[in-house]
């Protein structure tokens, strides 16, 4: 047998390895086996259920679903964690039900999963798809699919963290800022790269203008009036480059971290009359999954210890000390529109979003 442990990057930690290779299984719809000392389980992500693979999974028999606590309280059963739903048949129709319908209730009874059964969750936050899947006990492992162990999916995130690493950068002229510099670090999470945007010179010895920018397709590239977010990353580019330069981080977290597809199914409920965070919650998500650790990082790897954080989220202001960095803040908003207003005033109501704006309650 060959050894080819040298051919890996000594960066990289083997058990993050196979999260990764879990995550890009889940996202092309095929099942991946979760190990832990308690056993094995399939895993499948319910969201990607079609005919063949409902009747694949019901010849193997003892199928259950787990659901996110949000989804389960939208479902009717108050909950302060995931749940399991038993599943004797794999009905298509109700696993849709039970996993997207707004008007859904919950029809049998919930039980509480063990660590693998939640580690499995998890996996599927990771590939940005909906956070319910169908599992099924093993007595055995299964040849061809992939498998992957609950303590790595626990320890993903830090790993990868710690093994950020600088890969380019170059200079881009903006539009406002045409002394700029992009930077490009290739880690986070979900295998995908994170990009820094120096703007003009900043001193780097003194506190340092940044933005944490989660990417928004909508808002940033194609002008939603639904948000504020590509005001708000226009606005920090032109405001650093005439006061001394700063750094903009632009981080791969679209949609609060739920990913295009999610972002683009909530837009539809909020069409339907919901506000943002209640068309998250329907999806089985949280107010916010995003994370700021491995900003963080980019910031420790950019030489930027001191931070003048641009924004109105006291979430991101948390996270960077909670990091270690020392952290001042200045509000930053984009305009309300009559799209946005309502948007706007939800952020501040129900997330605590720092808004000086005179926008109406969210009852309003």
């Amino acid at each position: 047998m060959h050894d080819i442990s040298g051919l890996f990057p000594a960066h990289e930690n083997l058990g993050a390895i196979s999260v990764e290779r879990a995550v890009a299984e889940l996202r092309a719809g095929r099942p991946v086996v979760l190990a832990e000392a308690t056993g094995r389980l399939l895993v499948y992500p319910a969201e990607q259920l079609d005919k063949t693979s409902a009747e694949t999974l019901e010849r193997i028999g003892g199928a259950r679903l787990i659901l996110s606590m949000q989804r389960l309280e939208r479902l009717g059963v108050a909950r302060d964690a995931p749940g399991l739903i038993a599943l004797p048949r794999i009905d298509l129709d109700r696993i849709a039900a039970l996993i997207m319908d707004e008007e859904a209730r919950i029809d049998a009874p919930v039980v509480h999963p063990i660590p693998a059964e939640e580690a499995a969750l998890d996996l599927l936050r990771l590939a940005q798809l909906l956070p319910a899947a169908i599992l099924i006990k093993l007595d055995a492992p299964v040849a061809g699919v992939n498998e992957v162990a609950g303590c790595d999916i626990r320890a993903f995130r830090a790993r990868k963290i710690t093994s950020l690493r600088l890969i380019g950068r170059a200079p881009v002229p903006l539009e406002g800022a045409t002394h700029s510099e992009i930077v490009v670090f290739r880690g986070g999470e979900g295998l995908r790269d994170q990009a820094a945007v120096i703007v003009g010179t900043p001193d780097l010895a003194g506190p340092v203008h940044v933005r944490l920018h989660s990417a928004c397709l909508t808002g940033d590239l194609f002008g939603s009036l639904k948000c504020d977010c590509g005001d708000q990353l226009r606005h920090t580019a032109k405001f650093m480059a005439e006061n001394g330069g700063g750094v903009i981080l632009y981080l791969d977290q679209e949609g609060r971290g739920n990913g295009l597809s999610n972002k683009i199914r909530a837009y539809g409920l909020q069409a339907q009359g919901h506000d943002t965070y209640d068309a998250d919650e329907i999806l089985g998500f949280g107010l916010d999954q995003r994370r700021f650790g491995y900003a963080a990082r980019m910031l420790d790897l950019l030489g930027v210890t001191r931070v003048r954080l641009m924004t109105n989220n006291p979430k991101k202001i948390e996270a960077l000390r909670a990091a270690g960095l020392d952290v001042s803040d200045q509000r930053i908003q984009g305009r309300p529109t009559p799209q946005n207003i309502h948007y706007l005033a939800t952020k501040r109501d129900r997330a605590g979003h720092l808004l000086d704006v005179d926008v109406p309650t969210a009852e309003d």
